[in-house]
């Protein structure tokens, strides 16, 4: 077949099974390409992909500065599964063998690419060199701030790390020696300053040193357990494969956004990593509300979109009922929502001489799966609607 790889040119290492833990986990960025061979857009990007490595090649030699791979997916159905890959060809960033939460979406050139990892290179942390450029920070944006001694150390090499990953969800910088002395009175040490003037830092109290640590402190902090999701966002958020718990909402009812922000924290932070808190605006997605026979009027609603259906919760009023959403949504994870959809209450759920009511229609359908499109790629979702 014309397009395969001409081994002799470049150097993208093909993954399987046996061996994608070892290179991606030793690789400090890699670009892997999931890609189906009867794929025609797989087949355009194949040529690019392999001349963009041989560009970055000559940039960075060490063979764990920069790794291209590749995952036949018809081969390797089982790694597809693993990073929820759903369309062809799909290019994902790892950083020592952690996927980065988004794919590469930019343009399928050869500079393009280059110049993407040339980005991913780049250091993620501002050296600050007065401590009033701290003072004078954007509070508008969540910001991470290391304090140490020197830069040569084990405890700012996982920093850089935890920066290198996480540098998309806040800013981070660092100070050393004498301009950090201040802030180190009982040593190295890292603040998290919070969006808002007058909200208070938060210090980080394990062990510098302990990667996983620090890196779920600072996820905790700077990725928000309620996200707004968008036109720019969604595709990227329904990557994640978790199904959506949604509030639609108007975009200056705060106060409705409030409640549900705390009653998730109240009732569902033991489901977060099984569901993906979200809030949007109901102007905009006027669409996905139509979906559940609801308008902008109706605002505000909350509603649960499983990727295979959507499914209201009976009454925003009833949020704050302790146990009320928590509810909901362990009858998504146990098939009861879908199952009443289908079938009508379950036996337990009827009055005494109450029949069962057997509904013929199905749920509405998921309208988050296809948010933002790329082009120039083969997807396996359902197509719906442009929104």
């Amino acid at each position: 077949v014309s397009w395969l790889f001409n081994p002799t040119r470049s150097e993208i290492t093909s993954l399987d099974s046996g061996n994608i833990d070892d290179i991606l986990n030793n690789a400090d960025v890699a670009l892997v390409n999931f890609y189906a061979d009867w794929c025609r857009f797989s087949q355009m990007l194949h040529p690019i992909f392999e001349e963009a490595s041989n560009v970055i090649k000559e940039e960075y030699p060490d063979k764990n500065q920069v790794v291209f791979a590749r995952v036949d997916c018809d081969q390797h159905s089982d790694i597809a599964q693993r990073y929820r890959i759903s369309k062809y060809p799909t290019l994902k960033l790892f950083r020592n063998g952690m996927m980065m939460k988004r794919e590469y979406r930019g343009q399928r050139s050869v500079t393009a690419i280059a110049d993407y990892i040339r980005q991913q290179k780049s250091n993620p942390i501002r050296e600050v060199q007065d401590l009033e450029e701290i003072s004078s920070l954007d509070r508008s944006r969540r910001s991470i701030v290391g304090y140490f001694e020197q830069k040569d150390s084990d405890n700012y090499r996982t920093f850089e790390r935890v920066a290198n990953i996480l540098h998309d969800d806040c800013v981070f910088l660092s100070a050393f020696g004498a301009i950090s002395k201040a802030e180190r009175f009982s040593g190295d040490n890292v603040i998290y300053k919070p969006p808002g003037e007058n909200a208070p830092d938060m210090v980080y109290l394990g062990s510098l040193t302990n990667f996983d640590l620090i890196y779920a402190w600072t996820q905790d902090k700077c990725v928000p357990l309620v996200r707004e999701i968008t036109f720019e966002n969604g595709e990227e958020l329904t990557e994640e494969g978790l199904p959506f718990l949604i509030l639609f909402h108007m975009k200056d009812d705060l106060e409705s956004l409030e409640k549900f922000q705390q009653e998730v924290a109240r009732q569902l932070i033991s489901e977060k990593g099984t569901i993906n808190f979200l809030h949007a605006d109901c102007d905009k997605f006027r669409h996905p509300l139509l979906h559940i026979q609801k308008t902008p009027a109706d605002c505000p609603v909350i509603a649960i979109d499983s990727f295979r259906h959507m499914y209201v919760f009976p009454d925003f009023s009833d949020l704050a009922v302790p146990g009320k959403l928590k509810q909901f949504v362990l009858d998504l994870h146990s098939g009861k929502l879908h199952r009443e959809f289908h079938h009508g209450p379950d036996p337990t759920d009827v009055a005494p001489g109450q029949p069962i009511q057997d509904l013929a229609s199905s749920p509405p359908e998921s309208s988050f799966q296809k948010l933002a499109p790329s082009e120039h790629r083969y997807t396996l979702l359902r197509e719906k609607d442009e929104l």
